[in-house]
């Protein structure tokens, strides 16, 4: 990068805070939504019962969601992003938030870059859940990290299949989408496919968008 590509990167260099930690991002991420601190909270709350192990973000961007959820509750973390550039922006969101957690932030395609014999007691999965032909909606929001694809659930399906296997037996996912319907045909998948996953709780938050627990079936 040469100093005048530095330069413009400084400038539209942003900072939020959420959930009580600064957040650092740009133009060429999602910014942080306040709302969905939603899914840091809860992810939170089940770490509190659950049995050791570490924790797993799916299309992390820049880190908040799963920053924010070992901040409450101190356990190993590692995001995942296929966007360098978001990768970047969270190892250093987290070494500017000095969390006591260790954080590791892998880029690449989700389903490529956990080993088959990785367990997590905890996934949390932020893909894009908006229909290609909503995106113009959002002018504001790198398309990238909007696009879900024709039924915005494209996505949704690989973080799925990287939940169930690689949910340890007690372990929970969260999942973020951003409808209702979007959120009944996630339970209609995991119970038609034989997935291994079942669908234990749904939160709706209007106009926002919903987060859906799940859990290894059985």
């Amino acid at each position: 990068m040469n100093r005048a590509e530095a330069a413009a990167e400084r400038n539209h260099s942003l900072a939020a805070d959420f959930g009580g930690l600064t957040i650092g991002y740009d133009d060429r991420v999602l910014s942080p939504r306040r709302w969905t601190t939603m899914q840091s909270y809860w992810a939170a709350e089940l770490l509190r019962d659950a049995p050791p192990g570490r924790v797993l973000e799916l299309c992390a961007g820049a880190g908040q969601i799963g920053l924010l959820t070992v901040a409450f509750e101190p356990r190993d973390l590692v995001m995942v992003d296929a966007d360098p550039h978001a990768c970047e922006l969270a190892r250093r969101n987290a070494h500017a938030n000095r969390l006591v957690a260790s954080v590791e932030v892998r880029h690449g395609d989700l389903q490529d870059v956990i080993r088959a014999d990785e367990g997590f007691v905890g996934i949390i999965a932020d893909p894009p859940w908006v229909a290609s032909s909503e995106i113009g909606r959002y002018p504001d929001d790198p398309v990238a990290a909007i696009d879900g694809g024709a039924d915005g659930l494209e996505l949704v399906w690989p973080c799925l299949e990287v939940m169930a296997r690689h949910l340890t037996a007690q372990g929970w996912g969260i999942l973020q989408v951003g409808t209702e319907a979007q959120a009944q045909r996630v339970t209609k998948h995991c119970a038609d496919t034989g997935l291994g996953l079942e669908v234990r709780e749904i939160r709706v938050y209007p106009d926002r968008g919903v987060l859906v627990r799940l859990a290894p079936a059985g």
